[in-house]
């Protein structure tokens, strides 16, 4: 049985999705500094140039080559710029079931992206990897995740009561956490039947096989 996915790009028409590169780094910094993500994520802050590299370079492939998941950039088709992240996580291969999180950078927020790329990995996941659940989590209140699960099709199963730590800006500037109650969401592949045209244009290209990080 398969218990890693393949490197792959996938491309709609305004996106391409596709494995993180060194030339990333920058904007991957920029936007995991941006305070909804910073509000609403487990990761570092401030998060530097150190935690980018790392991530690009060996986090982000370890996912794929020990078979937990897997880590899409997200870039506009016509631009290449970096519009945001899908990671594919926690994959149970008996189950043919994995969890989504996805991050857009602040300044394609509003244009659908986050939609369109979740779109197009589960279309990919469901009908060229036989996967039979999708499933993702959101903070109780982070209306905008809310809004793409929504979107893509998920139906809410239940509350996650006190599940989560999520981060408050003081007055100051000052960042604290605070406990929050998580929404669980799912998505089987019949739940896509009901999308109809909001489906996007997918296609696939697989690299050859790898194990090791970016260099």
């Amino acid at each position: 049985m398969t218990t890693t996915f393949p490197s792959l790009t996938i491309s709609t028409e305004r996106l391409v999705l596709r494995p993180y590169e060194e030339g990333d780094i920058p904007a991957f910094v920029e936007m995991m500094n941006d305070d909804l993500v910073v509000a609403w994520t487990s990761v570092p802050h401030p998060y530097t140039q150190a935690h980018a590299e790392a991530w690009v370079r060996d986090l982000a492939p370890a996912e794929r080559a020990e078979g937990r998941g897997l880590v899409f950039a997200v870039t506009e088709f016509l631009t290449q710029r970096l519009v945001g992240t899908v990671h594919l996580h926690g994959t149970d291969w008996r189950l043919k079931a994995t969890e989504v999180a996805y991050v857009t950078a602040p300044w394609a927020r509003g244009e659908g992206y986050a939609t369109e790329s979740v779109l197009a990995v589960a279309q990919w996941l469901f009908r060229a990897r036989g996967f039979e659940r999708l499933q993702l989590r959101t903070a109780a209140d982070n209306t905008a995740s809310q809004q793409v699960a929504q979107k893509i099709g998920c139906i809410s199963e239940g509350v996650l009561r006190n599940a989560w730590i999520a981060r408050s800006q003081t007055e100051s500037g000052e960042w604290t956490e605070v406990r929050t109650d998580l929404i669980l969401w799912s998505l089987l592949p019949e739940d896509l039947d009901g999308l109809g045209d909001q489906l996007p244009e997918t296609g696939y290209s697989a690299y050859a096989d790898w194990s090791g990080p970016h260099r």
